[in-house]
């Protein structure tokens, strides 16, 4: 998954994932990415810059296990640990979007991907579920599929 930092041609900043460089491409000439503010599906990558962390970062943003107290308050979590945290909620987020927005086609999900795919029906946003050997199927066959993310909190 990559995750793009877009921009509208009204200029309304948003970000969005996709699961390659060559699947943004494809969904920008079928005019299925559009801004959420204003709704066109005029958008162009922004500016990005990587958010890489080095071995000297990582050492000074997380204290050695003997320096953290036994109880330590969630505010005083370390920089990754928050860092975790925000990309939790961002998938949270991003999941919460896609139920309330796509059609459940549960274990149909294979045939009706196919059958968008090969305009057998109309285009549409859909989820559902599909074994390992499915998904990989339906991507040899260049079906554009993405696996939903599966949280720690789902399973509870």
């Amino acid at each position: 998954m990559i995750r793009y930092n877009l921009r509208c041609e009204r200029g309304h900043a948003f970000e969005s994932w996709f699961q390659s460089s060559s699947a943004y491409d494809s969904q920008v000439r079928r005019k299925l990415v559009a801004c959420p503010t204003c709704g066109t599906s005029t958008v162009e990558k922004a500016i990005m810059a990587p958010q890489i962390v080095g071995k000297k970062g990582r050492e000074a943003a997380a204290p050695a296990p003997a320096e953290q107290p036994a109880a330590a308050p969630a505010e005083s979590t370390p920089l990754m640990m928050a860092q975790e945290r925000e990309l939790r909620a961002k998938l949270k987020e991003l999941r919460d979007h896609i139920v309330q927005n796509a059609d459940n086609v549960g274990d149909r999900f294979p045939n009706e991907a196919r059958k968008m795919h090969y305009g057998d029906i109309e285009h549409r946003p859909i989820y559902g579920e599909a074994s390992p050997e499915e998904a990989r199927s339906l991507i040899e066959e260049g079906v554009e599929v993405s696996p939903l993310p599966v949280l720690p909190d789902d399973r509870n």
